[in-house]
Protein backbone atom coordinates (compact mmCIF):
# COMPACT_ATOMS: atom_id res chain seq x y z
CA UNK A 1 0.00 0.00 0.00
CA UNK A 2 2.88 2.35 0.59
CA UNK A 3 4.00 1.85 -3.00
CA UNK A 4 0.51 2.48 -4.24
CA UNK A 5 0.17 5.72 -2.26
CA UNK A 6 3.56 6.91 -3.42
CA UNK A 7 2.73 6.22 -7.00
CA UNK A 8 -0.55 8.04 -6.65
CA UNK A 9 1.09 11.08 -5.16
CA UNK A 10 3.79 11.18 -7.80
CA UNK A 11 1.38 10.82 -10.71
CA UNK A 12 -1.50 12.89 -9.42
CA UNK A 13 -0.69 15.79 -11.77
CA UNK A 14 -0.35 13.56 -14.86
CA UNK A 15 -3.44 11.50 -14.07
CA UNK A 16 -5.54 14.65 -14.14
CA UNK A 17 -4.53 15.29 -17.75
CA UNK A 18 -4.87 11.81 -19.26
CA UNK A 19 -7.15 8.81 -18.87
CA UNK A 20 -6.28 5.82 -16.83
CA UNK A 21 -4.07 3.27 -18.48
CA UNK A 22 -3.70 -0.25 -17.12
CA UNK A 23 -0.49 -0.68 -19.05
CA UNK A 24 1.28 2.30 -17.41
CA UNK A 25 4.14 1.91 -14.94
CA UNK A 26 2.10 2.94 -11.88
CA UNK A 27 -0.57 0.42 -12.71
CA UNK A 28 1.98 -2.36 -13.08
CA UNK A 29 3.45 -1.52 -9.66
CA UNK A 30 0.00 -1.58 -8.09
CA UNK A 31 -0.85 -4.94 -9.64
CA UNK A 32 2.43 -6.49 -8.57
CA UNK A 33 2.10 -5.33 -4.95
CA UNK A 34 -1.48 -6.51 -4.58
CA UNK A 35 -1.26 -9.68 -6.57
CA UNK A 36 -2.44 -11.80 -3.66
CA UNK A 37 -5.45 -9.61 -2.92
CA UNK A 38 -6.55 -9.52 -6.60
CA UNK A 39 -6.57 -13.30 -6.84
CA UNK A 40 -9.10 -13.50 -3.99
CA UNK A 41 -11.56 -11.13 -5.76
CA UNK A 42 -13.99 -12.05 -8.54
CA UNK A 43 -12.99 -10.34 -11.81
CA UNK A 44 -15.44 -7.82 -13.23
CA UNK A 45 -16.41 -7.09 -16.88
CA UNK A 46 -15.72 -3.40 -16.45
CA UNK A 47 -12.09 -2.50 -15.73
CA UNK A 48 -13.03 0.83 -14.24
CA UNK A 49 -15.12 -0.83 -11.59
CA UNK A 50 -12.28 -3.07 -10.56
CA UNK A 51 -9.88 -0.10 -10.28
CA UNK A 52 -12.28 2.01 -8.24
CA UNK A 53 -12.82 -0.81 -5.74
CA UNK A 54 -9.08 -0.82 -4.98
CA UNK A 55 -9.17 2.75 -3.68
CA UNK A 56 -10.14 2.36 -0.03
CA UNK A 57 -8.78 5.67 1.28
CA UNK A 58 -8.76 8.23 -1.52
CA UNK A 59 -6.48 11.15 -0.95
CA UNK A 60 -7.57 14.71 -1.33
CA UNK A 61 -5.66 16.54 -4.00
CA UNK A 62 -4.77 20.16 -3.64
CA UNK A 63 -5.85 20.68 -7.28
CA UNK A 64 -9.25 19.97 -8.87
CA UNK A 65 -9.73 16.32 -9.83
CA UNK A 66 -11.31 15.29 -13.16
CA UNK A 67 -14.99 14.28 -13.31
CA UNK A 68 -15.83 10.81 -14.63
CA UNK A 69 -19.58 10.62 -15.29
CA UNK A 70 -21.64 7.43 -15.22
CA UNK A 71 -22.93 6.98 -18.76
CA UNK A 72 -24.68 3.65 -18.34
CA UNK A 73 -28.10 5.31 -18.40
CA UNK A 74 -27.42 7.68 -21.31
CA UNK A 75 -27.94 5.11 -24.14
CA UNK A 76 -24.46 5.42 -25.57
CA UNK A 77 -24.64 2.12 -27.39
CA UNK A 78 -28.03 2.95 -28.93
CA UNK A 79 -26.79 6.36 -30.03
CA UNK A 80 -23.70 4.88 -31.60
CA UNK A 81 -25.82 2.28 -33.40
CA UNK A 82 -28.16 4.93 -34.81
CA UNK A 83 -25.28 7.10 -35.96
CA UNK A 84 -23.51 4.23 -37.65
CA UNK A 85 -26.78 3.07 -39.27
CA UNK A 86 -27.43 6.53 -40.67
CA UNK A 87 -23.93 6.67 -42.09
CA UNK A 88 -24.40 3.28 -43.76
CA UNK A 89 -27.73 4.35 -45.25
CA UNK A 90 -26.18 7.55 -46.55
CA UNK A 91 -23.42 5.54 -48.16
CA UNK A 92 -25.97 3.23 -49.81
CA UNK A 93 -27.95 6.22 -51.06
CA UNK A 94 -24.85 7.74 -52.58
CA UNK A 95 -23.94 4.45 -54.24
CA UNK A 96 -27.48 4.01 -55.60
CA UNK A 97 -27.51 7.59 -56.84
CA UNK A 98 -24.24 7.03 -58.66
CA UNK A 99 -25.60 3.85 -60.25
CA UNK A 100 -28.77 5.64 -61.36
CA UNK A 101 -26.74 8.49 -62.84
CA UNK A 102 -24.56 6.02 -64.72
CA UNK A 103 -27.62 4.21 -66.10
CA UNK A 104 -29.20 7.50 -67.19
CA UNK A 105 -26.00 8.54 -68.92
CA UNK A 106 -25.76 5.22 -70.77
CA UNK A 107 -29.41 5.40 -71.86
CA UNK A 108 -28.98 8.93 -73.16
CA UNK A 109 -25.89 7.90 -75.09
CA UNK A 110 -27.68 4.91 -76.61
CA UNK A 111 -30.76 6.91 -77.56
CA UNK A 112 -28.75 9.71 -79.12
CA UNK A 113 -26.24 7.26 -80.62
CA UNK A 114 -23.38 9.32 -79.26
CA UNK A 115 -20.91 8.99 -76.48
CA UNK A 116 -20.07 11.58 -73.84
CA UNK A 117 -17.30 13.09 -75.91
CA UNK A 118 -19.52 13.50 -78.94
CA UNK A 119 -22.31 15.02 -76.85
CA UNK A 120 -20.14 17.90 -75.68
CA UNK A 121 -20.62 21.32 -77.19
CA UNK A 122 -16.90 21.71 -77.86
CA UNK A 123 -14.76 18.71 -78.62
CA UNK A 124 -11.00 19.32 -78.56
CA UNK A 125 -10.00 15.81 -79.57
CA UNK A 126 -8.33 15.13 -82.85
CA UNK A 127 -10.70 14.79 -85.79
CA UNK A 128 -11.43 11.33 -87.15
CA UNK A 129 -10.25 10.28 -90.55
CA UNK A 130 -12.71 10.90 -93.34
CA UNK A 131 -13.19 7.20 -93.99
CA UNK A 132 -13.69 6.40 -90.32
CA UNK A 133 -15.97 9.36 -89.81
CA UNK A 134 -18.07 8.58 -92.86
CA UNK A 135 -18.42 4.97 -91.74
CA UNK A 136 -19.64 5.95 -88.28
CA UNK A 137 -21.97 8.59 -89.70
CA UNK A 138 -23.41 6.06 -92.13
CA UNK A 139 -24.06 3.66 -89.30
CA UNK A 140 -25.89 6.38 -87.36
CA UNK A 141 -27.91 7.30 -90.41
CA UNK A 142 -28.86 3.68 -91.02
CA UNK A 143 -29.91 3.15 -87.41
CA UNK A 144 -31.86 6.39 -87.17
CA UNK A 145 -33.69 5.79 -90.43
CA UNK A 146 -34.86 2.42 -89.18
CA UNK A 147 -35.89 3.64 -85.74
CA UNK A 148 -37.51 6.96 -86.52
CA UNK A 149 -39.68 5.80 -89.38
CA UNK A 150 -40.43 2.16 -88.76
CA UNK A 151 -41.83 0.41 -91.79
CA UNK A 152 -45.46 -0.61 -91.47
CA UNK A 153 -46.03 -4.34 -91.45
CA UNK A 154 -47.42 -5.83 -94.61
CA UNK A 155 -51.18 -5.88 -94.16
CA UNK A 156 -52.02 -7.80 -97.32
CA UNK A 157 -51.77 -11.56 -97.28
CA UNK A 158 -50.92 -13.98 -100.05
CA UNK A 159 -54.04 -15.34 -101.75
CA UNK A 160 -53.97 -18.28 -104.13
CA UNK A 161 -55.54 -16.86 -107.27
CA UNK A 162 -56.23 -20.19 -109.00
CA UNK A 163 -59.32 -22.30 -108.26
CA UNK A 164 -58.85 -25.46 -106.25
CA UNK A 165 -61.47 -27.27 -108.33
CA UNK A 166 -63.37 -26.49 -111.53
CA UNK A 167 -66.66 -28.37 -111.91
CA UNK A 168 -68.97 -28.57 -114.90
CA UNK A 169 -72.46 -27.05 -114.46
CA UNK A 170 -74.40 -27.63 -117.70
CA UNK A 171 -77.77 -25.94 -118.34
CA UNK A 172 -77.20 -23.42 -115.58
CA UNK A 173 -79.70 -20.60 -116.12
CA UNK A 174 -78.16 -17.23 -116.91
CA UNK A 175 -80.66 -15.25 -114.81
CA UNK A 176 -79.41 -12.50 -112.51
CA UNK A 177 -82.46 -12.69 -110.20
CA UNK A 178 -82.15 -16.36 -109.24
CA UNK A 179 -80.16 -17.92 -106.37
CA UNK A 180 -79.17 -21.43 -107.40
CA UNK A 181 -76.32 -22.59 -105.10
CA UNK A 182 -75.96 -22.90 -101.33
CA UNK A 183 -73.54 -24.67 -98.96
CA UNK A 184 -74.86 -26.41 -95.84
CA UNK A 185 -73.43 -26.66 -92.34
CA UNK A 186 -72.97 -30.40 -92.98
CA UNK A 187 -70.65 -29.66 -95.95
CA UNK A 188 -73.13 -30.38 -98.75
CA UNK A 189 -73.22 -28.08 -101.78
CA UNK A 190 -76.59 -27.86 -103.56
CA UNK A 191 -76.70 -26.71 -107.19
CA UNK A 192 -79.84 -26.08 -109.23
CA UNK A 193 -79.31 -26.72 -112.94
CA UNK A 194 -82.51 -25.80 -114.76
CA UNK A 195 -84.82 -28.75 -113.86
CA UNK A 196 -82.27 -30.83 -111.94
CA UNK A 197 -81.02 -30.51 -108.38
CA UNK A 198 -77.54 -31.90 -107.63
CA UNK A 199 -75.77 -32.29 -104.30
CA UNK A 200 -72.00 -32.52 -103.94
CA UNK A 201 -70.69 -33.80 -100.63
CA UNK A 202 -67.43 -31.90 -100.09
CA UNK A 203 -66.28 -34.41 -97.46
CA UNK A 204 -66.76 -37.66 -99.36
CA UNK A 205 -66.53 -36.04 -102.84
CA UNK A 206 -69.76 -37.86 -103.76
CA UNK A 207 -72.08 -36.28 -106.34
CA UNK A 208 -75.70 -37.34 -106.77
CA UNK A 209 -78.93 -36.05 -108.29
CA UNK A 210 -81.54 -35.31 -105.67
CA UNK A 211 -84.51 -34.89 -108.06
CA UNK A 212 -85.52 -33.72 -111.51
CA UNK A 213 -88.62 -31.79 -112.56
CA UNK A 214 -90.91 -32.84 -115.40
CA UNK A 215 -89.03 -32.58 -118.66
CA UNK A 216 -92.23 -31.91 -120.63
CA UNK A 217 -93.06 -28.82 -118.58
CA UNK A 218 -91.52 -25.37 -118.75
CA UNK A 219 -90.92 -25.23 -115.00
CA UNK A 220 -87.46 -24.89 -113.51
CA UNK A 221 -85.65 -24.43 -110.20
CA UNK A 222 -85.40 -20.79 -109.07
CA UNK A 223 -83.77 -20.87 -105.61
CA UNK A 224 -82.14 -23.17 -103.06
CA UNK A 225 -81.43 -22.67 -99.36
CA UNK A 226 -80.17 -24.94 -96.56
CA UNK A 227 -81.57 -24.79 -93.06
CA UNK A 228 -78.97 -23.30 -90.70
CA UNK A 229 -78.28 -26.60 -88.91
CA UNK A 230 -79.19 -29.90 -90.50
CA UNK A 231 -79.83 -31.60 -93.84
CA UNK A 232 -83.13 -29.96 -94.80
CA UNK A 233 -83.01 -28.17 -98.15
CA UNK A 234 -85.61 -25.67 -99.33
CA UNK A 235 -86.08 -25.49 -103.11
CA UNK A 236 -88.15 -22.81 -104.80
CA UNK A 237 -89.42 -23.14 -108.35
CA UNK A 238 -91.26 -21.33 -111.09
CA UNK A 239 -94.50 -23.11 -110.11
CA UNK A 240 -94.84 -20.70 -107.14
CA UNK A 241 -94.02 -23.46 -104.66
CA UNK A 242 -91.33 -24.31 -102.12
CA UNK A 243 -90.36 -27.90 -101.40
CA UNK A 244 -88.55 -29.05 -98.25
CA UNK A 245 -86.26 -32.00 -98.88
CA UNK A 246 -84.54 -34.37 -96.47
CA UNK A 247 -81.23 -34.87 -98.26
CA UNK A 248 -80.20 -37.91 -96.23
CA UNK A 249 -83.44 -39.77 -96.93
CA UNK A 250 -83.79 -38.17 -100.40
CA UNK A 251 -87.47 -37.47 -99.94
CA UNK A 252 -89.81 -34.46 -99.84
CA UNK A 253 -90.87 -33.51 -96.32
CA UNK A 254 -93.56 -31.00 -97.30
CA UNK A 255 -94.56 -28.44 -99.92
CA UNK A 256 -95.24 -24.79 -99.03
CA UNK A 257 -97.80 -22.92 -101.16
CA UNK A 258 -98.51 -19.23 -100.65
CA UNK A 259 -96.96 -17.32 -103.56
CA UNK A 260 -98.56 -16.60 -106.92
CA UNK A 261 -95.28 -16.06 -108.80
CA UNK A 262 -91.86 -17.67 -108.96
CA UNK A 263 -89.80 -17.78 -105.75
CA UNK A 264 -86.35 -16.40 -106.54
CA UNK A 265 -84.86 -16.00 -103.04
CA UNK A 266 -84.88 -17.90 -99.74
CA UNK A 267 -83.54 -17.16 -96.25
CA UNK A 268 -83.68 -19.23 -93.04
CA UNK A 269 -83.97 -17.94 -89.46
CA UNK A 270 -84.01 -21.04 -87.27
CA UNK A 271 -87.38 -22.74 -88.04
CA UNK A 272 -88.67 -19.69 -89.97
CA UNK A 273 -88.25 -19.71 -93.75
CA UNK A 274 -88.62 -16.39 -95.60
CA UNK A 275 -89.18 -16.35 -99.36
CA UNK A 276 -89.20 -13.56 -101.92
CA UNK A 277 -91.20 -13.64 -105.14
CA UNK A 278 -91.29 -11.95 -108.52
CA UNK A 279 -94.18 -9.71 -107.41
CA UNK A 280 -92.04 -8.14 -104.69
CA UNK A 281 -93.69 -9.66 -101.61
CA UNK A 282 -91.88 -11.60 -98.88
CA UNK A 283 -93.66 -14.48 -97.13
CA UNK A 284 -92.68 -16.02 -93.80
CA UNK A 285 -93.27 -19.71 -93.08
CA UNK A 286 -93.09 -21.64 -89.82
CA UNK A 287 -92.09 -25.07 -91.06
CA UNK A 288 -93.05 -26.74 -87.76
CA UNK A 289 -96.79 -26.15 -88.02
CA UNK A 290 -99.46 -27.15 -90.51
CA UNK A 291 -100.51 -23.57 -91.26
CA UNK A 292 -97.04 -22.51 -92.20
CA UNK A 293 -97.81 -19.06 -93.65
CA UNK A 294 -97.44 -16.72 -90.67
CA UNK A 295 -96.42 -13.35 -92.08
CA UNK A 296 -96.02 -11.00 -95.06
CA UNK A 297 -93.53 -8.21 -95.66
CA UNK A 298 -94.52 -6.23 -98.71
CA UNK A 299 -92.92 -2.99 -99.81
CA UNK A 300 -90.90 -3.84 -102.93
CA UNK A 301 -92.55 -3.13 -106.25
CA UNK A 302 -90.47 -5.56 -108.34
CA UNK A 303 -88.88 -8.99 -107.98
CA UNK A 304 -87.06 -9.75 -104.73
CA UNK A 305 -83.67 -11.16 -105.71
CA UNK A 306 -81.71 -10.79 -102.45
CA UNK A 307 -82.80 -11.98 -99.00
CA UNK A 308 -80.77 -12.51 -95.81
CA UNK A 309 -81.46 -12.72 -92.07
CA UNK A 310 -78.97 -11.25 -89.62
CA UNK A 311 -77.07 -13.76 -87.50
CA UNK A 312 -78.95 -12.80 -84.34
CA UNK A 313 -82.33 -13.00 -86.12
CA UNK A 314 -83.28 -9.42 -85.30
CA UNK A 315 -83.28 -8.03 -88.85
CA UNK A 316 -84.14 -9.19 -92.34
CA UNK A 317 -82.49 -7.50 -95.34
CA UNK A 318 -84.06 -7.64 -98.78
CA UNK A 319 -82.96 -6.37 -102.18
CA UNK A 320 -85.03 -6.12 -105.33
CA UNK A 321 -85.15 -5.02 -108.93
CA UNK A 322 -86.69 -1.70 -107.84
CA UNK A 323 -83.15 -0.54 -106.87
CA UNK A 324 -84.05 -0.59 -103.17
CA UNK A 325 -82.61 -2.41 -100.18
CA UNK A 326 -84.96 -2.72 -97.20
CA UNK A 327 -84.33 -3.60 -93.56
CA UNK A 328 -87.17 -5.30 -91.67
CA UNK A 329 -87.51 -6.14 -88.00
CA UNK A 330 -88.20 -9.67 -86.79
CA UNK A 331 -91.83 -8.97 -85.90
CA UNK A 332 -93.91 -10.18 -88.82
CA UNK A 333 -97.62 -10.83 -89.16
CA UNK A 334 -100.15 -11.67 -91.84
CA UNK A 335 -100.77 -7.95 -92.24
CA UNK A 336 -98.09 -6.20 -94.24
CA UNK A 337 -95.96 -3.79 -92.22
CA UNK A 338 -93.47 -1.09 -93.11
CA UNK A 339 -89.69 -1.67 -93.12
CA UNK A 340 -87.38 -0.09 -90.57
CA UNK A 341 -85.16 1.50 -93.23
CA UNK A 342 -85.43 2.10 -96.95
CA UNK A 343 -81.93 2.28 -98.44
CA UNK A 344 -82.12 4.26 -101.68
CA UNK A 345 -78.50 4.86 -102.68
CA UNK A 346 -78.28 2.24 -105.46
CA UNK A 347 -79.26 2.99 -109.06
CA UNK A 348 -79.70 -0.62 -110.23
CA UNK A 349 -81.13 -3.90 -108.96
CA UNK A 350 -79.89 -4.93 -105.51
CA UNK A 351 -79.20 -8.66 -105.36
CA UNK A 352 -76.14 -8.76 -103.08
CA UNK A 353 -77.19 -8.38 -99.43
CA UNK A 354 -75.02 -9.73 -96.61
CA UNK A 355 -74.49 -9.11 -92.88
CA UNK A 356 -71.14 -8.58 -91.18
CA UNK A 357 -70.60 -11.65 -88.95
CA UNK A 358 -68.68 -9.83 -86.18
CA UNK A 359 -70.62 -6.54 -86.21
CA UNK A 360 -74.33 -7.28 -86.30
CA UNK A 361 -75.48 -3.78 -87.24
CA UNK A 362 -73.43 -3.63 -90.47
CA UNK A 363 -75.21 -4.54 -93.71
CA UNK A 364 -73.45 -4.74 -97.08
CA UNK A 365 -75.34 -4.25 -100.35
CA UNK A 366 -74.26 -4.38 -103.98
CA UNK A 367 -75.88 -2.88 -107.06
CA UNK A 368 -76.32 -4.12 -110.61
CA UNK A 369 -74.66 -3.10 -113.85
CA UNK A 370 -75.87 0.51 -113.89
CA UNK A 371 -74.68 1.01 -110.31
CA UNK A 372 -71.70 -1.21 -109.47
CA UNK A 373 -71.29 0.10 -105.91
CA UNK A 374 -70.84 -1.78 -102.65
CA UNK A 375 -72.28 0.10 -99.67
CA UNK A 376 -71.85 -0.53 -95.96
CA UNK A 377 -74.87 0.52 -93.90
CA UNK A 378 -75.47 1.03 -90.20
CA UNK A 379 -78.93 -0.44 -89.68
CA UNK A 380 -79.31 1.36 -86.35
CA UNK A 381 -79.73 4.68 -88.15
CA UNK A 382 -79.87 3.74 -91.84
CA UNK A 383 -76.73 5.70 -92.78
CA UNK A 384 -73.91 4.71 -95.13
CA UNK A 385 -70.60 3.99 -93.39
CA UNK A 386 -68.40 3.12 -96.38
CA UNK A 387 -68.82 2.82 -100.13
CA UNK A 388 -66.69 1.63 -103.03
CA UNK A 389 -67.33 1.70 -106.76
CA UNK A 390 -66.45 -1.65 -108.35
CA UNK A 391 -67.31 -0.47 -111.88
CA UNK A 392 -69.09 -3.76 -112.60
CA UNK A 393 -72.26 -5.66 -111.74
CA UNK A 394 -72.30 -6.98 -108.15
CA UNK A 395 -74.17 -10.28 -107.75
CA UNK A 396 -73.13 -11.53 -104.30
CA UNK A 397 -71.16 -10.60 -101.15
CA UNK A 398 -69.71 -13.01 -98.57
CA UNK A 399 -67.76 -12.27 -95.37
CA UNK A 400 -64.68 -13.87 -93.82
CA UNK A 401 -64.71 -13.53 -90.06
CA UNK A 402 -61.21 -14.99 -89.73
CA UNK A 403 -59.50 -12.49 -92.06
CA UNK A 404 -61.90 -9.55 -91.48
CA UNK A 405 -62.47 -9.34 -95.24
CA UNK A 406 -65.32 -9.78 -97.70
CA UNK A 407 -65.53 -11.10 -101.24
CA UNK A 408 -67.78 -9.89 -104.05
CA UNK A 409 -68.71 -11.54 -107.36
CA UNK A 410 -69.01 -9.50 -110.55
CA UNK A 411 -70.15 -9.50 -114.14
CA UNK A 412 -68.94 -7.63 -117.20
CA UNK A 413 -66.20 -6.94 -118.02
CA UNK A 414 -63.75 -9.01 -115.99
CA UNK A 415 -66.25 -11.52 -114.52
CA UNK A 416 -64.05 -11.69 -111.44
CA UNK A 417 -64.24 -12.26 -107.71
CA UNK A 418 -62.77 -9.41 -105.67
CA UNK A 419 -61.52 -9.61 -102.08
CA UNK A 420 -61.71 -6.44 -99.98
CA UNK A 421 -60.38 -5.34 -96.62
CA UNK A 422 -62.87 -4.12 -94.05
CA UNK A 423 -63.28 -1.37 -93.05
CA UNK A 424 -60.96 0.68 -95.29
CA UNK A 425 -62.54 -0.97 -98.38
CA UNK A 426 -59.14 -1.50 -100.00
CA UNK A 427 -58.88 -4.29 -102.55
CA UNK A 428 -56.75 -7.29 -101.64
CA UNK A 429 -56.85 -9.08 -105.00
CA UNK A 430 -58.99 -10.27 -107.91
CA UNK A 431 -59.73 -13.92 -108.69
CA UNK A 432 -60.25 -14.44 -112.40
CA UNK A 433 -61.17 -17.52 -114.40
CA UNK A 434 -64.84 -17.28 -115.32
CA UNK A 435 -65.43 -16.47 -118.96
CA UNK A 436 -68.91 -15.04 -118.32
CA UNK A 437 -70.55 -13.14 -115.48
CA UNK A 438 -70.55 -14.68 -112.00
CA UNK A 439 -74.12 -14.96 -110.71
CA UNK A 440 -73.86 -16.47 -107.22
CA UNK A 441 -71.42 -17.58 -104.52
CA UNK A 442 -71.55 -19.82 -101.45
CA UNK A 443 -69.09 -20.36 -98.58
CA UNK A 444 -68.02 -23.64 -96.99
CA UNK A 445 -68.88 -24.25 -93.31
CA UNK A 446 -65.22 -23.90 -92.30
CA UNK A 447 -65.22 -20.47 -94.03
CA UNK A 448 -62.09 -21.26 -96.04
CA UNK A 449 -63.49 -22.09 -99.48
CA UNK A 450 -65.80 -20.08 -101.73
CA UNK A 451 -67.85 -21.67 -104.52
CA UNK A 452 -68.76 -19.46 -107.48
CA UNK A 453 -71.04 -20.29 -110.37
CA UNK A 454 -71.41 -18.30 -113.56
CA UNK A 455 -73.08 -18.02 -116.90
CA UNK A 456 -70.12 -19.90 -118.41
CA UNK A 457 -71.67 -23.06 -116.87
CA UNK A 458 -68.74 -23.73 -114.55
CA UNK A 459 -68.61 -23.98 -110.78
CA UNK A 460 -65.24 -23.04 -109.28
CA UNK A 461 -63.94 -23.64 -105.77
CA UNK A 462 -61.52 -21.05 -104.43
CA UNK A 463 -59.61 -21.59 -101.20
CA UNK A 464 -59.14 -17.86 -100.83
CA UNK A 465 -59.79 -17.61 -97.08
CA UNK A 466 -57.52 -20.43 -95.93
CA UNK A 467 -56.53 -20.17 -92.30
CA UNK A 468 -52.81 -19.74 -91.83
CA UNK A 469 -52.32 -22.92 -89.81
CA UNK A 470 -54.25 -25.07 -92.25
CA UNK A 471 -53.00 -23.73 -95.55
CA UNK A 472 -51.82 -26.51 -97.84
CA UNK A 473 -49.12 -26.26 -100.48
CA UNK A 474 -51.24 -27.97 -103.16
CA UNK A 475 -54.31 -25.75 -102.81
CA UNK A 476 -53.52 -23.91 -106.04
CA UNK A 477 -53.69 -27.02 -108.24
CA UNK A 478 -56.75 -27.58 -110.40
CA UNK A 479 -57.98 -31.16 -110.27
CA UNK A 480 -58.97 -32.13 -113.78
CA UNK A 481 -60.21 -35.53 -112.65
CA UNK A 482 -62.87 -33.95 -110.44
CA UNK A 483 -63.98 -31.80 -113.34
CA UNK A 484 -64.46 -34.75 -115.67
CA UNK A 485 -66.21 -36.92 -113.06
CA UNK A 486 -68.59 -34.13 -112.13
CA UNK A 487 -69.29 -33.56 -115.82
CA UNK A 488 -70.19 -37.23 -116.35
CA UNK A 489 -72.53 -37.25 -113.36
CA UNK A 490 -74.36 -34.10 -114.39
CA UNK A 491 -74.63 -34.74 -118.10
Amino acid sequence: MENLSKSNKSSSQSDLLKPLNMNSTSSNTMLNSNKTNLKSKTPSKTPLKLISSCKKNPTTSKTNDRYIPNRTDNGIELSYHLLSKENVENEHEQINKQKIDNIKRKLLCELSQTNEKESKILNFNSRLNDSEQSFSENLKLLYNSGSSSMLKAQTYRHVINAPEKVLDAPDFKDDFYLNLIDWSSTNNLAVGLNKDLYVWNATSKEIYQLFSMDENSSEYITSVGWIQKGNVLAVGNSKHMIQLWDVNKKCVLRTLKSHVSRVGSLAWNSHILSSGSRLGDIHHHDVRVAKHHIGISKSHTQEVCGLKWSLDGRYLASGANDNLALVWDGNYSLESHNPLHVLRDHTAAVKAVSWCPWQGNILSTGGGTADGKINMWNVYNGNIIQSVDTESQVSCILWSKYHKEFISSHGYENNQLSIWKYSDMSKVCDLTGHSNRVLKMAMSPDEETVASIGADETLRLWKCFAHEKKRSKDSSLVESKSQSSFSRCIR
